[in-house]
């Protein structure tokens, strides 16, 4: 990566920690996806029942392979071959586990996070239940502000899930939100986290790459 880039992702992190170390939130920058792994599974410990969110960034750290591979406990909806009873059970256990691995849709410059969900489990578990909270998120997701946050989800990571998973939404058709009423919509709740939850654990990493949408 160019170095005057680097540097600018680096503060532009840097700010947004600050202010979310301040919100008491537990915060840390990293430079690439692999030091984010190691960061972690520092966070692992033996039989822990692991939840995940539905999150790209997550799925491409190999992470899961790994907890799979050593014999955890993972509650991920996202494994083939699920029943939809399997999914909805999984998704309730999520908001239970002794660790939950999600992302940020969007990490303001003020120290908030904005996430917008179709179902709601995975900001539920961000919100009260787990143990411990993991989000991993890229560059790529700091904002401005809330607003700003909200307008990103919407014109970007919505569009581009909604045309992942194949939905019959506009916005995978068009490109952008439209506000649709569609039964298949994916944005129904919005969560805005102003300052950590009183008695949930959330540690917030963000990596010096561009990472999910």
């Amino acid at each position: 990566m160019d170095p005057i880039k680097a540097w600018w992702i680096e503060e532009r992190a840097k700010r947004a920690i600050e202010k979310l170390v301040a919100h008491d939130f537990k915060a840390l920058y990293v430079k690439t996806k692999e030091d984010a792994v190691q960061e972690v599974w520092k966070h692992i410990t033996p039989k822990q029942k692991i939840g995940v969110g539905g999150s790209l960034t997550v799925r491409g750290l190999g992470i899961l392979e790994r907890l799979e591979a050593q014999g955890y406990t993972l509650y991920d909806h996202w494994k083939p071959g699920l029943t939809k009873e399997n999914i909805l059970e999984l998704r309730k256990s999520q908001m239970t586990s002794d660790l939950f691995l999600s992302s940020s849709n969007a990490i303001t410059l003020n120290g908030e996070l904005v996430n917008i969900d179709g179902i709601g489990n995975r900001v539920n578990s961000t919100n009260f239940g787990p143990e411990k909270v993991i989000l991993i998120a890229g560059y790529n997701k700091i904002v401005e502000d809330v607003q700003e946050g909200i307008r990103r989800i919407k014109d970007v990571a919505a569009p581009l899930n909604a045309r992942r998973l194949n939905m019959d939404v506009p916005c995978a058709k068009v490109g952008k939100c439209v506000d649709c009423n569609s039964p298949n919509r994916i944005c129904r709740v919005i969560v805005i986290h102003e300052r950590k939850p009183s008695l949930t654990d959330i540690f917030i990493i963000i990596v010096g790459e561009e990472l999910g949408f």
